[in-house]
């Protein structure tokens, strides 16, 4: 059985791990041995059925602008300390010896890593097959680091693009695809399908649920909810607030108290009261946008920006040009701009109208692989 080291590290939210624990079980499912290396602060409830799992040394970004590093105790990351991630990482490879090395947005993103990639790729070129796992979306860059990006991929073999290029096609966001894209291939989406089977019910029925993921960087979207709310066609339903493991105490406690409204913790039957909802609001992250394309009937997106994460908007704008969500704007967030978002969203089309996107991203990168291992 081939075996495929998988590196991830999540630095703010958890979406980058949830969904390389999701294409981490399909590749397992699709018969590859499978060793997920996790650089991020350890997440209670992660689903690793068949997957391996090694947690290195854990480090987190500072702050929401994510352009520094920190311990999980807000210390440097010094040179001691990449030196002890490091040699953690090479001495997980040469232990395993794996036929595939996939490494998780680098070198589109994660580039704060180079201390342990560059050396990791080194040790793994002429040895294994080395791909990148990507997003349908990267974050916007200037000429030099686009080039950078692309000098980097000559020690790729293959750049997998988990999107739908019907959708957003990758070339929206990255500049340098010309020069890539005899070495990329478009998988489709990877979804947690297979958590949110066998998941129904009647909870949630014409409520509008409000989402923010982990949480991190949620509370400025749920309490314009709660304040947008009364001026809304939908001001008579319960408003139901997920509010994500990450989410500090002190918003949370903020939220309690509104009559029409339900907070709660994010929950596993996310999927089932998006599907019963009337309307769904939420950031625009991959996970949370897969699964409100593929469940929701009708979607506000909020994305979460900063000067270097552009991603989320790029999605939510690319999805709103096709007339499948309304958007609100990064900078723009308020009641009056999120309640007329929704009477947007009310006035137009089901996204239950559109063609289903690609979503079998999972076994198709199984597939992918086992084809380029054999070639």
């Amino acid at each position: 059985m081939s075996r495929v080291f998988f590196y991830v590290q999540h630095l703010l939210g958890i979406g980058h791990l949830r969904r390389a624990a999701a294409l981490a079980r399909a590749l397992a499912a699709g018969g590859l041995d499978v060793l997920l290396v996790s650089g991020g602060a350890p997440v209670e409830g992660v689903v690793l059925d068949g997957v391996r799992f090694h947690q290195l040394p854990p480090l987190r970004a500072a702050d929401e602008s994510l352009r520094d590093l920190a311990r999980l105790d807000g210390g440097p990351v010094d040179e001691a300390f990449q030196r002890q991630r490091t040699e953690a990482l090479l001495g997980l490879l040469r232990a395993e010896a794996p036929d595939v090395v996939l490494t998780e947005q680098f070198p589109f993103g994660r580039t704060r890593l180079r201390f342990e990639l560059l050396p990791l790729l080194e040790a793994a070129r002429g040895r294994s097959l080395i791909a990148c796992s990507v997003r349908d979306v990267v974050r916007r860059a200037g000429p030099a680091r686009v080039a950078e990006a692309v000098e980097l991929l000559d020690r790729f073999d293959a750049v997998l693009i988990h999107g739908d290029p019907r959708l957003v096609p990758f070339e929206r966001s990255f500049a340098g695809w010309a020069r890539i894209k005899q070495r990329a291939f478009y998988t489709g989406y990877v979804s947690e399908r297979d958590l949110a089977q066998g998941m129904q019910g009647a909870e949630g029925k014409g409520e509008v649920v409000v989402s923010v993921g982990g949480g991190a960087v949620g509370a400025p979207l749920l309490k314009a909810a709660i304040a947008a709310r009364p001026n809304t066609a939908l001001a008579d339903r319960t408003w139901r607030l997920l509010v994500g493991e990450n989410l500090p105490m002190a918003d949370r406690a903020s939220l309690a108290g509104a009559v029409g409204i339900v907070v709660e913790p994010a929950r596993p039957d996310f999927t089932m009261l998006l599907r019963n909802a009337t309307l769904s609001i939420s950031q625009a992250g991959y996970n949370t946008t897969i699964e409100t394309l593929c469940c929701a009937d009708r979607a506000v997106l909020v994305p979460f920006a900063t000067e270097r994460e552009t991603e989320q908007a790029d999605r939510a704008h690319a999805l709103a040009e096709r007339g499948m969500v309304a958007v609100v704007p990064p900078g723009a967030l308020a009641a009056k701009s999120l309640a007329d978002a929704v009477g947007r969203a009310l006035a137009g089309p089901s996204l239950k109208s559109f063609p289903a996107c690609d979503v079998d991203g999972g076994a198709k990168t199984a597939a992918l692989l086992h084809r380029l291992l054999a070639a």
